[in-house]
């Protein structure tokens, strides 16, 4: 299929799973108990996060593991009427691409692909668990960075850029990562799509706080993605607990924990074109991945309707700064057809999440979701838009 399209692909949502020594490799031990260690429990192996134990995936070892793509007929609507767990059922020795970045290159090679955008699994998940220690926040990131330099690369082979988590907890010390982030090469970096905690609470991404960070992205011209992960959203009480809504045992009970990505994605996205953000750093070019893009139209439309309704607070139409800045990557199951009328051809990218469970079992199956957009607008979703912004753009 690729040799048809005459290019190959450039997939912008691929992950790893975390090595065992991910979150501790370069963590000092005496922080380990604050930041991530290993604990036993029932036979099994599971990670005590800031001392609490974590349920964010049932095996951390990732061994066995279900294989990609496993609940594809679930999330294409459950024709067959199972359960998750039903689908997963069929599972296999962790493969080594998931795990090494030679047998994933070979992989990438395989799958017709140029080359991908490579994420975290937990690492998206940990900093929610974490956000009322700054300290452990910070150690977080700088070690888990410096495990993924070390096993992954943020440039290996011009086939895999991966991505360096940033969070900025502490202001100056996101500002030092991201600097040494730059001199090892990195071409992007993610974040959570969430309000930033902070020693003195919670605060928007776009606070004045924090320009010192924007203000170093916007001058290395860098691509900043907000990628799912926890955001930390709560039911309000209109569903139990937390978490994204997958009941992987028995009957299937909806409630709003299905939509806390999309929730989350709308909230950071809006507030970022309200707080001025594109027209403050021009330079500034973010990529929403993997928090679909149903909400799309509701949010151009909110930002329309703020702009009417406070006449000069923004200096530009904010729907125009948003398309002009802005990057969508829509769950392969969503309508990429009405993205594209909405974003432009020139601002969607394609995201297979290739290995996870949710997402496709070969990235170029999402050929079959874009097949009646014409040849350019096709080729400008599957490699060129997510090619340009691999490339450092500084102001």
């Amino acid at each position: 299929m690729s040799e048809e399209l005459e290019y190959r692909p450039f997939d912008c949502d691929n992950h790893y799973y975390e090595g065992p020594d991910a979150f501790t490799r370069h963590v000092p031990a005496a922080m380990q108990p604050r930041v991530v260690q290993w604990v036993e429990v029932d036979g099994r192996q599971h990670h005590l996060v800031g001392g609490k134990l974590s349920r964010a995936v049932v095996n951390p070892t990732w061994n066995p593991i279900a294989k990609p793509g496993a609940l594809h007929r679930y999330f294409r609507g459950n024709p067959d009427g199972k359960v998750p767990m039903e689908y997963l059922e069929d599972r296999e020795q962790l493969p080594a691409a998931y795990v090494e970045r030679d047998a994933r290159v070979e992989r990438i090679e395989s799958q017709g692909l140029e080359a991908v955008w490579l994420f975290p699994t937990l690492g998206v998940l940990y900093e929610e668990l974490l956000k009322h220690d700054i300290e452990a926040v910070v150690a977080l990131m700088r070690g888990l960075n410096r495990w993924l330099d070390e096993d992954w690369g943020f440039k290996y082979q011009d086939r895999i850029y991966a991505a360096p988590y940033l969070s900025l907890a502490d202001v100056d010390e996101a500002v030092i990562e991201l600097e040494w982030c730059l001199d090892r090469g990195a071409r992007l970096v993610v974040m959570r799509p969430a309000a930033v905690w902070t020693a003195d609470g919670p605060r928007s991404p776009g606070y004045s706080t924090f320009d010192p960070f924007w203000a170093r992205v916007n001058e290395a011209g860098i691509t900043v993605v907000a990628h799912a992960g926890d955001s930390g959203y709560t039911t309000h009480g209109y569903a139990s607990g937390g978490g994204f809504g997958l009941n992987m045992k028995g009957r299937y009970r909806p409630s709003i924990k299905a939509f806390n990505i999309e929730r989350a994605a709308h909230d950071w996205l809006i507030t970022m074109s309200l707080e001025q953000m594109y027209t403050r750093f021009p330079g500034l070019r973010v990529v929403s991945v993997e928090n679909g893009s149903d909400y799309l139209a509701l949010l151009l439309r909110k930002l329309s309707q703020q702009a009417s309704r406070a006449p000069g607070w923004f200096d530009d139409d904010p729907v125009e700064l948003f398309r002009r800045h802005v990057w969508m990557n829509p769950f392969w199951e969503d309508d990429v057809y009405e993205l594209v009328e909405l974003m432009g051809a020139d601002h969607v990218v394609f995201g297979s999440d290739w290995p996870h469970i949710e997402g496709l079992p070969s990235p170029l199956d999402y050929l079959a979701e874009v097949e009646r957009l014409d040849y350019g607008d096709r080729r400008l979703v599957m490699r060129d838009n997510t090619r340009s912004l691999t490339e450092l753009r500084p102001t």
